[in-house]
Parts: structure tokens; sequence; C-alpha cells
């Protein structure tokens, strides 16, 4: 018993020690965590210090006074611009223009050479010497409001060179919103929209344009109307002027003209356009504006009724299009009555289809077949309503007088796109028609075809 006292009272000694030791070490942790907290507080305040002496006064996140500055700068340079291009009356503005040098050979004629920017007034506008070998430059400009101005410029080669003689002036036209976006109300000078061709050598594909269009087709229209968009469908109509910018003395009928298209699905659609009223008479004149009869304006300003269809497929690498015509005009057949030597109407009708494939991305090959009938009175077409040698139109000069030629056309064409704003054209063409009337050998001859050649680069932008 002795013994365990002391040996118990050593125990409880003992194991108080620790417990001592545990509550100084607890003491000062505390006071180094204090001490702790407080330089975290200390070093915090100096980096909010710090955040706030970097980052400038409009709070632009991730960037030095020095760059918000010339964000600054950029910006307000940005708007100035953008108002100056706006006060100067560029917004809105899309300027496009093109050009094609053209080389044509024609047999009959034993011509052969380049062709451009020659005035059509010099030669007259014929198959051998249409729209090609132009160069044009086009203004387009949309307003507030949605109102469109466009001026179009091709130095005697645009429809103002073909029925005017001089004007440089292709298109100037506006389309100004009525209702809404879709019903506008059209004026101007506004080149012809009938057929499946269009004139630019931008959208034909081949060089020369078809019988239809050449022979049967106005040139262009000056006067006023609407054009409405429904859907699929575009209707557009005009009382104007056709192949005249101003009408001669005694003249004072116009036509109405109307272009009516419908996009069926994505690749085809079908469209049909007319003209109905009077139109100048050239048969009615004999060359140098005086009327053929005594009666001064009577014949010179007759009845025109012109109608057409025309239709498009277009998928992937192939094109089909085709067309139908007919028309007639009061007085202007080439041949007058044997009896009594009045006036008679001319009349025809023509095909046209055009079938094009690409062999490869790069190169389209292209085939245009024709037939025009214009046997009635001798014949006579829209502007051509006397024997034509160079085109082959009127009657054969030793056969009946009475009977007109019918005209056929094949054309072989191949388009190669050089780069994205150069196209190489090449194209052979055959003209026949059903009697000697091409002329040849500078008139010492007549034959039934004529045979052209022409090539073309066309540079666009």
């Amino acid at each position: 018993m002795r013994l365990w006292q002391p040996t118990a009272l050593a125990l409880a000694l003992a194991a108080a020690f620790p417990t001592l030791a545990v509550a100084q070490s607890s003491a000062d942790l505390a006071n180094e965590l204090k001490a702790l907290k407080d330089r975290i507080g200390q070093l915090e305040e100096k980096l909010k210090a710090a955040d706030a002496a970097a980052k400038p006064a409009d709070k632009q996140w991730g960037m030095t006074p020095e760059q918000a500055a010339e964000q600054n700068r950029i910006r307000v340079k940005t708007e100035s611009i953008e108002d100056n291009f706006e006060a100067q009356g560029f917004k809105g503005l899309k300027i496009s223009g093109q050009m094609d040098p053209t080389y044509i050979y024609n047999r009959n004629q034993s011509r052969g050479g380049f062709q451009f920017l020659n005035a059509v007034g010099d030669d007259g506008y014929n198959y051998d010497n249409s729209y090609f070998g132009m160069a044009m430059i086009d203004f387009q400009k949309e307003m507030e409001g949605g109102t469109r101005w466009r001026l179009t410029l091709a130095p005697n080669r645009g429809v103002g060179a073909v029925f005017d003689g001089q004007s440089m002036v292709h298109e100037a036209s506006v389309s100004v919103p009525l209702t809404d976006l879709q019903t506008r109300l059209i004026a101007g000078q506004i080149p012809d929209w009938s057929g499946y061709e269009f004139l630019q050598p931008t959208l034909n594909k081949l060089i020369t344009h078809n019988l239809l269009f050449d022979f049967t087709l106005p040139t262009a229209y000056t006067g006023a109307g609407l054009e409405v968009t429904r859907g699929k469908w575009i209707v557009k109509g005009v009382v104007a002027n056709m192949n005249a910018s101003k009408r001669a003395a005694g003249e004072k009928t116009p036509v109405f003209a109307y272009r009516v298209d419908y996009s069926r699905g994505e690749y085809q659609g079908f469209g049909f356009a007319g003209v109905h009223g009077k139109a100048a008479n050239l048969r009615a004149d004999d060359g140098v504006g005086n009327p053929v009869t005594l009666e001064p304006y009577s014949l010179r300003d007759t009845a025109l009724h012109l109608f057409e269809v025309d239709g498009y497929f277009i998928r992937g690498d192939l094109t089909v299009q085709g067309q139908f015509s007919i028309g007639t005009q009061k007085n202007a057949a080439v041949t007058a009555d044997p009896t009594s030597g009045e006036l008679r109407n001319s009349r025809w009708w023509g095909v046209s289809a055009l079938g094009a494939y690409k062999f490869m991305p790069r190169l389209e090959g292209i085939a245009r077949a024709d037939f025009l009938n214009n046997k009635k009175n001798g014949g006579g077409l829209l502007g051509y309503t006397f024997a034509d040698g160079r085109n082959g139109i009127g009657p054969d000069t030793l056969g009946d007088p009475e009977i007109g030629a019918n005209k056929f056309a094949l054309s072989l064409g191949l388009q190669y796109l050089y780069n994205l704003n150069t196209t190489f054209k090449a194209e052979y063409r055959m003209d026949r028609a059903s009697l000697p009337v091409f002329e040849a050998g500078g008139g010492s001859s007549f034959r039934k075809s004529n045979h052209l050649l022409g090539a073309s680069m066309l540079v666009f932008f």
C-alpha cells in the first residue's frame, strides 16, 4: 500500500503537465492566427488599391488606359467615316460594269474583225451587230424608305443608241414603293423585258441573240407604270412610248407593255409578256421622214400587238429555256397590195429553244435553235418593214413578191469561266432561209444561208 500511493501521485502529476503544455500552445496559436488575419487584411487592401490604380475610369477590364483611349479614338473616327459616307450619297450605292471586246466573221459579207464600241447608228441593228462589243457601267442606289434609282450607261451599244442613234443611256429608271415594298411605281427609260434571253453579255450565254430577240421584240419603253410582287408572282406594266424617248408630231397613242413571271419552284418557272397599242410604222415612211401617202400622219403610227411566252428549267449543270412569240402591225408588211398599192399588215410567229450543259464547273456547252415564220404579205417584222439582204428578210428578188422568207438559225457555242471576273465565249452560227434572201458578194448574188463565227472576252465586276 505504501508503494501505490506515491505511484498514483506521480502518475497524476505526469498527466497534468501535458495539459498545461497544450493550454500554453493554444494561446500562442491564437495570437499567431490573429497576426496572420491582420496580414491578410493588409494584403487585400493593397490588392484593391493596385486594381483601382490599373483600371480606367470607364471600367474597361483588361485594357490599359492607353488602349482604352485608342479604342475611343477608333470608335469616333469610324462613326465620322460612316456619317461622311452617308452625307456624300454613297450609302446604298452599288456600282458594277462590264465590257466584251468581240471578234465576228461573216461569210456573206466577206468581213472579219473585232467589234467594240462601234456606233449602232452607223451600221444599223443587225443580228451580226447586236449588243455584243459593248462597255457598260451601272449605278444603282437604294434610299431610305426603299426608293430605288438606276442609271446604266453604254456608249454606242445600249438601247438608247439603237432607237435614238446617239444616246449613251441604256437605262434610267426609278422605283418608288407605294403601299409597301412589294408594290412600286416605276418610271423612266426601261429596256424591254420580253423573252428568255437577256440583253447584257453577262446574262446571255451565247454571243449573238436568237431570232425572236433581234426581230420581234421591242427595244425599250419610256413611260411609267407599276410593279407588284406577291409571293411567287411578279407583275409589271407600263404605259409608254415604245422605242422612242419622245413621240413625233401626230403620234399621241402610247402602248401598254406588261410582263408576268411565276417561279414555280427552285429550278423552274415561266413568264409571258405583251405590247398593245400604237407604234411608229417605218413602212409608211420614205426613209427620210416623209409619209408615203398624202395623209401626213395616218400611217406613221399604227396598231401593234405582240405577245410571247417563255419558260426555264435550271438545275445543277443543266439549263433549258424556250420561247414562243407572235405579232402583227397594221400597214407594216414588206409588199403592198399588187392591185391597189395599199399597205398591208405584217404578221409573224416564231419559236426558240436553248440548252446548255456544264461539262466541267468552268466549261459550258450551249446549243440554240430558232424558227421564224414570216411569209405573209412578203414578210415584215418589228422595225424591219423593207426587204433586208443583210438579215435575210423579205421576198426573193426574182420570185413571188407576195411570199416572204421563213428563217431558221442554229448556234453552237462554248463558255469558259477563266476566273471570277472573266469569261471567254466562242460561237458558230448558221442562218438559213426558205428563199435566197441573204445578200452576198456585195449585192451581186443572193443565198439561202449564211455562216458566222464569233469569239469574245467578257470582263465584269
